[in-house]
């Protein structure tokens, strides 16, 4: 008789090691090959040692573990055989290149049937390349008497530590249900603290135009650093660094109109991706880059760096901060800037109904203190930037989205994983558009025992993809194939589709009915469709660069 541990045993055994590293959370897509890693999870679902959510679609199981990871709740997704473990893969790269340690947990036959064409079988062996830290784990590789066995705990707590995402690829035989139910599981252990750096940084000297970059998770570092500096700050509204003022909300159309060629210098933190102007800036060659160290799978800037450090200082001035002209110039000109935009829209673009602008800038007044914003990819993230004013410090507004690869995928999943996890928010909203939402429409599919999160997901919808409308396919050059290629007007009935899943659902087409939806918070999860018109996308666009204040007569860079 084999002495190897059965396809039950073998799935406790993860589920021990997973529970022991700090994951709190399994998000379990069903399936057969799957069942012994279904029970085990349920199991210490059962024993308080973990939340278990149940999602039908694979894809949106792996967003729905990466928004509880990135919030603080590491989650692992476990999913059968076959083409199910490839829809791990939109979420894996997410969580690979933004650093998220989320797990995934693929379900596969023996090793022995690999090659044979055996049913729902293929090759899953770092199926993810190196977007993670992959396993192969047979059943005698956990046995902690035999030599050499993996221990599966220790690598998932160094994955956590490095913010790597994790690949379990987990051989399971027949049979694959349990006899009887699991009793002996461990306590979740706590998921060790972020190693925090005490060593002083790298000095940068004062004296040249120094503007800070703040792309996607930057942190209150790099507002830190501008405001000893004296320095402006342009930072992305999910960098968690657009709060106090130094914070410049049109820097964007600012850069555009010549505020870029001023700058001498620039240190950028976190990963910045939202706008051509600062990709332009970055790469000039007359600009000095200095980086705090980025995380991720590609932590290397795609520009030149003159240096770079896990810490920055700015060195002392017995004069105080740098040039007062210098900040004073940016805010003078955002001020200016600022108010000839709000006017605009103040002025209507719309004709009295919705512009994507003022549901961003709406938005943005209704999220509290300690409130919850996920955004998604396209306009609506480049929208927010233009509408966000510099929070005040300390308040603990959360914005955040998916920016290591910038993709519409899972946003919905996103979301819910992210409500669910900040528990303390004091109002959860997302925003995105209408083909983002149905990208991951699939995400409001919820079973009678899921947790549902008060979350109100605020879908602009323009019925297709605007944002390629300000791009260069968008010219009147291309107009003759461009709804067909890149518009995409999908014509879908949000209402209907939310009735199909029983998700309460209001449409709104004027800033005042959109007021009163985000004035009254959600009760589960909801939707908001706030309907704005495309065709003019492309001309307000334009006339919204345009409104940017120009730098007056001086030196330039």
């Amino acid at each position: 008789m084999s002495d190897v541990p059965g396809a039950t045993d073998h799935a406790r055994a993860v589920v021990s090691a997973l529970l022991a590293a700090g994951v709190g959370d399994v998000v379990l897509a069903p399936g057969s090959r799957n069942a012994p890693l279904a029970y085990a999870a349920h199991d210490a679902a059962r024993a308080g040692a973990l939340r278990l959510h149940t999602r039908i679609d694979e894809r949106t199981a792996a967003f729905l573990a990466l928004g509880l990871t990135r919030h603080g709740a590491r989650a692992a997704v476990v999913c059968t055989s076959g083409t199910a473990a490839a829809h791990l893969h939109p979420a894996v790269l997410e969580a690979s290149h933004a650093g998220i340690a989320m797990v995934a947990v693929t379900a596969d036959r023996p090793a022995a049937v690999r090659g044979t064409g055996a049913n729902q079988t293929t090759d899953q062996v770092d199926l993810y390349g190196d977007a993670a830290d992959a396993l192969d784990l047979a059943a005698e590789d956990l046995d902690p008497a035999r030599p050499g066995a993996v221990d599966l705990t220790a690598r998932l707590r160094a994955a956590d530590a490095a913010r790597r995402p994790v690949h379990l690829n987990v051989q399971l035989a027949p049979p694959l249900v349990p006899d009887a139910p699991w009793t002996a599981v461990p306590a979740p252990a706590r998921r060790d603290p972020l190693p925090r750096l005490a060593e002083p940084g790298l000095v940068v000297p004062r004296g040249p135009r120094t503007v800070v970059v703040a792309g996607d998770d930057a942190g209150p570092p790099a507002r830190q650093l501008a405001e000893r500096a004296g320095w402006p700050l342009l930072a992305e509204p999910s960098s968690g660094s657009r709060t106090g003022a130094h914070a410049i909300r049109t820097y964007r159309l600012l850069l555009a109109a010549g505020w870029a060629d001023r700058v001498e210098r620039v240190v950028v933190a976190g990963h910045p991706t939202l706008s051509r102007p600062v990709t332009d800036l970055l790469t000039r060659g007359d600009v000095e880059v200095v980086s705090l160290r980025a995380r991720g799978r590609w932590p290397d800037r795609p520009f030149a760096v003159a240096a770079e450090h896990d810490a920055l200082e700015v060195a002392d001035d017995p004069d105080g901060l740098d040039d007062p002209d210098w900040l004073a110039g940016w805010r003078a000109a955002d001020a200016t800037t600022a108010a000839r935009l709000d006017a605009l829209l103040a002025a209507g673009v719309a004709d009295g109904g919705l512009d994507p602008w003022t549901v961003a800038g709406r938005v943005t007044a209704a999220l509290p203190p300690t409130g919850l914003l996920v955004v998604g990819a396209s306009n609506p993230v480049r929208d927010l930037d233009l509408m966000v004013h510099g929070w005040g410090v300390g308040e603990r507004r959360m914005v955040v989205a998916n920016r290591g690869l910038a993709g519409i995928d899972g946003t919905v999943s996103t979301a819910v994983g992210a409500a669910i996890a900040r528990r303390h928010s004091a109002r959860r909203i997302a925003l995105m558009g209408d083909v983002t939402f149905l990208h991951d429409a699939n995400g409001l599919l919820l079973g009678p025992e899921e947790e549902r999160p008060d979350l109100t997901l605020l879908v602009v919808n323009d019925d297709g993809g605007s944002i390629f409308a300000t791009l260069e396919q968008g010219a009147p050059a291309h107009a003759d194939s461009f709804e067909r290629l890149f518009a995409t007007p999908h014509g879908a009935d949000l209402a209907a589709l939310c009735a199909a899943t029983r998700t309460p659902h209001r449409r709104v087409r004027t800033p005042e009915q959109l007021d009163a939806a985000l004035a009254a918070p959600a009760s589960g999860i909801e939707v908001v469709e706030a309907v704005v018109d495309r065709t003019r996308r492309r001309e307000v666009d334009a006339a919204v660069r345009a409104l940017a204040e120009p730098p007056g007569p001086g030196p330039r860079a």
